[in-house]
């Protein structure tokens, strides 16, 4: 399994007990889809190793305490400690009406309410305190915040993402 077909769940943060059990610290909004998970993939080195879970349960909102097959005592806990969790993206939960997840829209037209076609996006920025979309129109880059105020539509079928976006931010990348 490669890294970009799955995507990431979370981190091992710690050891739960003397028996290997660990937890790991969710990055979603909905801990509790994940609770019953038959199997993960942890990234160790550069490979994603499938390892089964026999028991996990939520514990305090976004950690679950999980129980690995493969994990039988404290040492072998602590050759994954630290490691990054990932599922296939067949396992996201399907997204409708304007939530969307970053990775699928890459490819999207940004249409401007005031300016039409401003770009097709080829990333999605979140490293920032604000989401932008990476777009590019005409060899030119555009930075557009992703939030609710700005996205006006998402159009999956077509493709496209409709935004009205603050007067003067598309301007200042087109020279218009």
């Amino acid at each position: 399994m490669l890294k970009s077909d799955c995507f990431y769940l979370g981190k091992i943060v710690s050891k739960y007990s003397f028996k290997g059990e660990l937890l790991i610290k969710l990055d979603t909004d909905e801990p509790e889809a994940y609770e019953n998970l038959e199997s993960v993939f942890i990234s160790l080195g550069n490979n994603l190793v499938p390892f089964f879970i026999k028991k996990s349960q939520l514990h305090k909102s976004t950690l679950l305490r999980v129980r690995f097959e493969e994990i039988a005592d404290e040492s072998d806990a602590d050759r994954i400690m630290g490691s990054e969790i990932y599922l296939p993206l067949t396992m996201l939960p399907k997204l409708t009406g304007n939530k969307f997840y970053f990775h699928e829209v890459i490819g999207f037209s940004l249409n401007d309410n005031v300016h039409g076609d401003i770009g097709i996006i080829e990333s999605v920025n979140d490293t920032t305190s604000q989401a932008l979309f990476e777009a590019v129109k005409d060899g030119k880059q555009l930075l557009i915040p992703i939030n609710d105020e700005i996205i006006t539509k998402v159009d999956r079928e077509e493709k496209i993402i409709y935004v009205s976006t603050p007067d003067g931010l598309v301007d200042l990348y087109l020279n218009l």
